[in-house]
């Protein structure tokens, strides 16, 4: 890294998966330059686990949801938009790094008087016209083979950093959300194993197939706490899965935890079990669960956590991944949902529990 690189400053607006997937890139160049001051550009929306984050000195939050409430052109999202690229420029950065490599981040380089803007080839909507060093990728943008997180670190290792520890840092939780979490819990029977289950996302097709859920939640009510998390949202689905059991005795938090009470729920579990989510995510960078990911549509090898103590349940299928939203079969429509079955998980949970 070169001496003179004081100050870096990340580009990686939304996505809360994507975000966390950044973060082992901004431990690396803490890790190797312990002098380098850290800036991160994030949205509104997934600013939790950046803003007082220990790993970086300055979070700026572009407040999207506010500036979307208004007209998409107003005085006062220019003024506001001004005054955040002000506030960067301020700190005289040394390189930014754009991590998103797509139009809605690119577009704030011009405004940034940063001498190296940094980026990576293969990105899309011609957001390469607006960065001056752009080096050569590994591995394309969504190789199903390729993990996010160790493209992310292609990053910190071209300013020199030692990549060779993959390490999340998250915000210590607060005293409040201790408090909060210990009272949710205080029903739970001490004696047994917590279990959290979100068997939620945002893509139908990551969904692991209904019944399948109640059958696991079959075997494990008088083994383990069952603890659902999730949306207010995902409320319905949880009932669903519930109607088809005997289990009486689980807690459903969905939708009454934000994301960081959510992540100190997760350092009480012993097991988190998820389709591919932010919810995996999370957990994965709290470090302390076993981590059980289902996957179907999308690519494990690209975005499931990964270490000892995660493990990724995947069909063999032609057509996956096919990261795709919709199912393109024409019959049998999200099969691959379907291809692991509840065995499978139960003996997998067996393994690591019990």
């Amino acid at each position: 890294m070169d001496n003179e690189l004081k100050k870096v400053l990340i580009l990686r607006l939304s996505a809360l998966g994507d975000t966390i997937h950044t973060l082992p890139a901004a431990y690396a160049i803490k890790k190797s330059f312990p002098d380098c001051k850290i800036g991160w550009v994030v949205e509104d929306k997934a600013q939790l686990f950046i803003k007082d984050n220990p790993l970086i000195d300055k979070c700026y939050v572009l407040p999207k949801k506010e500036w979307k409430k208004r007209r998409i052109i107003s005085l006062k999202n220019i003024k506001e938009f001004k005054d955040i690229v002000d506030s960067i420029n301020e700190e005289h950065y040394d390189a930014v790094l754009d991590t998103q490599q797509l139009f809605k981040s690119a577009s704030i380089l011009p405004f940034l008087n940063i001498k190296r803007k940094i980026t990576l080839s293969g990105g899309r909507e011609f957001y390469w016209l607006f960065s001056n060093e752009i080096y050569p990728q590994s591995h394309k943008l969504f190789d199903p083979d390729y993990h996010v997180v160790k493209r992310n670190l292609e990053f910190a290792a071209h300013l020199g950093a030692d990549t060779s520890e993959i390490k999340f840092v998250l915000k210590p939780s607060s005293k409040q959300v201790k408090e909060k979490i210990d009272k949710l819990l205080e029903c739970i029977d001490k004696t047994k194993k917590i279990i959290a289950i979100s068997p939620a996302t945002t893509w139908k097709n990551k969904h692991w197939y209904e019944p399948y859920w109640s059958e696991v939640i079959e075997s494990l009510k008088d083994k383990a706490n069952i603890i659902f998390t999730g949306m207010d949202s995902d409320n319905a689905l949880i009932n669903r899965i519930l109607e088809q059991t005997t289990c009486t005795n689980s807690i459903n938090l969905a939708g009454k935890t934000n994301l960081e009470e959510l992540a100190e729920l997760f350092r009480r579990c012993d097991i988190v079990i998820s389709p591919d989510s932010g919810s995996a995510h999370i957990a994965w960078a709290v470090s302390k669960p076993a981590i059980i990911t289902l996957f179907s549509a999308t690519a494990e090898k690209r975005s499931a956590p990964f270490g000892d103590n995660c493990y990724v349940l995947a069909p063999e299928l032609d057509c996956r991944p096919c990261l795709k939203k919709n199912c393109r079969l024409k019959t049998d429509k999200n099969k691959c949902c379907r291809l692991i079955k509840p065995e499978q998980l139960i003996s997998l949970i067996d393994k690591i529990l019990f």
